[in-house]
């Protein structure tokens, strides 16, 4: 009896997620906007509110049943509005915000009270980036999102310490990966992205990993035995 919650997982890494794990014989339950799988729960994670009700909700009738392994993926995240801070909409600043940010830690949140008490491996894994470390100039939001799930991330780990049942909580950087959101990247303005040749560069040097080949290495890391809570760990294995 093994579950995996991943948020996010609609396309890209998150999609890729979910397969393996189907392929692995765990029980899977997706949260997204769009639920495109059997498995999916439609929610706006940029409504916070919203998310907190329909996950709890969703999470009360699986908390009732025993499970051996739990695997929680906070994957879900947007990197618009890019561009220079003083001419973000305000209302794009918040769904950025709540998305990465609010949602991710309710939904967090929600899983750690309603598994808490459960005698099985439990591992919280937050797919980061590297814009958690360093500032992007156009990405002030996703950037300051990342940092703050990351630390967040290291503060859970810390309480789960003094718990009978522990979670363990890491977070993982995914590296660069060939999805729709590099393509939003290539797409940018230098003006809204100064970066943004570099990105384009590695897109034709071949550089960009398969959503599906980064999705094994999160797999292979959160099934190592000896996981450091409250580690960084880069997907590259």
């Amino acid at each position: 009896m093994r579950l995996a919650i991943i948020s996010g997982g609609s396309k890209g890494l998150g999609a890729s997620l979910c397969n393996q794990y189907l392929a692995a014989g765990f029980t899977v339950v997706e949260f997204s906007r769009s639920a495109p799988h059997d498995y999916s729960i439609q929610v706006d994670l940029a409504d916070p509110v919203t998310t907190q009700q329909t996950v709890a909700t969703t999470l009360r009738a699986l908390a009732g049943q025993k499970w051996d392994e739990i695997v929680v993926i906070n994957n879900a995240g947007v990197l618009d509005p890019i561009g220079p801070t003083s001419v973000k909409d305000p209302q794009a600043v918040l769904a950025n915000i709540n998305t990465n940010f609010a949602s991710a830690i309710v939904f967090i949140s929600e899983v750690v009270g309603a598994f808490q008490g459960h005698a099985a491996r439990k591992i919280i894994a937050s797919v980061s980036s590297g814009a958690a470390l360093k500032g992007y100039a156009g990405w002030s939001l996703y950037c300051a999102a990342k940092a703050g799930v990351e630390n967040f991330i290291r503060s859970v780990a810390l309480e789960q310490i003094a718990q009978s049942q522990p979670f363990f909580a890491i977070n993982i950087d995914p590296g660069v990966m060939d999805t729709g959101m590099q393509a939003l990247i290539r797409s940018s303005t230098v003006a809204d992205f100064p970066d943004v040749a570099r990105f384009v560069q590695r897109k034709q040097a071949g550089e960009l990993r398969s959503a599906d080949a980064v999705a094994r290495a999160i797999r292979q890391i959160i099934d190592q035995p000896a996981l450091e809570n409250g580690g960084r760990y880069p997907a590259m294995v």
